[in-house]
């Protein structure tokens, strides 16, 4: 009797540690489920989608790579594409899109591809490809060419300010064309 009392005890014992073990791994594993689905429950409920995009495909199908690796504008393909972020990226090549899939922010434009120059002061503004700046290996779209112009002076200062103003301008009222 003492023998199966000992058996017993030792098996819900190996069970607890099993137990507490698995539950430390969910506890872990759920606090980094949970913040995922924050990070979404937070894109989905905003009034703007977190990446500018027509009809699911990013900035117009520009090929964010190529303004690194080309510093120009190239057109992206549908034939070479990736999703990430909840769109769909258009590339000139498997190799940019390759490069992209591999690390998206760091080719990703700031602000979800809207206008920087919008951003620092608070407002949400689409973007046109030719009004952009890479600076200290950050992609900055803007507005138009008059917005770019404006957004390279005093930089610095607008990048702080549309920092603090992202991703709060998601839920602005309007989206500025």
């Amino acid at each position: 009797m003492k023998l199966s009392y000992l058996l017993i005890c030792s098996l819900v014992g190996l069970a607890s540690v099993s137990v507490v073990t698995r539950l430390e791994a969910a506890t872990s594993t759920q606090s980094v489920e949970t913040s995922i689905s924050h990070s979404r429950l937070a894109q989905a409920t905003t009034r703007f989608p977190a990446v500018y995009n027509e009809n699911g495909i990013a900035l117009d199908g520009q090929d964010v790579v190529a303004y690194f690796r080309s510093n120009s504008l190239v057109q992206g393909s549908p034939k070479f594409t990736h999703t990430w972020n909840g769109v769909k990226w258009q590339f000139s090549s498997t190799m940019n899109r390759d490069l992209f899939a591999k690390n998206p922010t760091k080719y990703a434009p700031q602000y979800g591809g809207y206008c920087a120059k919008a951003a620092s002061a608070g407002v949400l503004a689409t973007t046109i490809p030719n009004a952009w700046e890479i600076r200290d290996g950050k992609l900055y779209l803007n507005y138009s060419l008059e917005a770019q112009k404006e957004w390279k002076q005093d930089t610095a200062t607008k990048i702080v300010k549309a920092n603090a103003n992202w991703p709060k301008i998601l839920n602005n009222d309007t989206l500025k064309r």
